[in-house]
């Protein structure tokens, strides 16, 4: 159980963070770099839930994602593998993937690449998307660190998590009857 006492340490005034282990990284660090963009997309999740007029199927969903996005930051930031620590598994990938497959089967075909907009659900879902493309470029980043220990599946997650919340845009876009497509050369057709 996590307790906050206290919401300033002061530890941080110098540039320093502290990861689980109590390691202090500069807050520029690549590793923070990579759980601080979860952080950001999780709380792009929780303005898409404030103001996407959601029904509580989606609702508790997109919850048990900004839940998984803890513990993704707690798995990033206790880069030990040793010992009872929180790790992301391939159960968490797993559970993405049936939601891609359930919702993913009722929508229209796609015949365009689609522009992000639509519906304000929709829309801060592409934005959560592209924020979670960010944090898994950070994490692939990270993992390519010659002695930066990074949890595969925290990998796996991220890249299955975007694909689920482009999928999830487009069910708020009506089944993708609201989708908003990319016209190639539309630009050109007005001059």
């Amino acid at each position: 159980m996590v307790h906050l006492n206290r919401i300033y340490t002061r530890t941080g005034d110098e540039g320093l963070t502290g990861l689980g282990d109590g390691t202090r990284l500069p807050k520029h660090d690549a590793r923070i770099a990579a759980y601080g963009t979860t952080d950001e997309l999780n709380s792009v999740l929780g303005v898409a839930l404030a103001q996407g007029q959601m029904d509580e199927d989606w609702k508790q969903i997109l919850g048990q994602v900004q839940n998984d996005l803890f513990d993704v930051g707690a798995d990033l930031c206790l880069p030990n593998t040793d010992g009872d620590k929180l790790r992301i598994d391939a159960g968490y990938v797993d559970r993405v993937e049936s939601w891609i497959d359930r919702f993913n089967a009722d929508l229209q075909p796609l015949t365009s690449f689609i522009l992000p907009g639509g519906s304000p659900g929709a829309a801060w879902l592409h934005v959560a998307r592209t924020v979670c493309r960010r944090a898994e470029r950070l994490v692939c980043e990270l993992a390519g660190r010659e002695g930066e220990p990074v949890n595969p599946e925290v990998l796996r997650y991220l890249n299955r998590l975007s694909d689920f919340l482009f999928v999830a845009a487009r069910v708020l876009n009506g089944g993708g009857r609201k989708d908003v497509l990319w016209r190639p050369g539309a630009s050109r057709e007005s001059s």
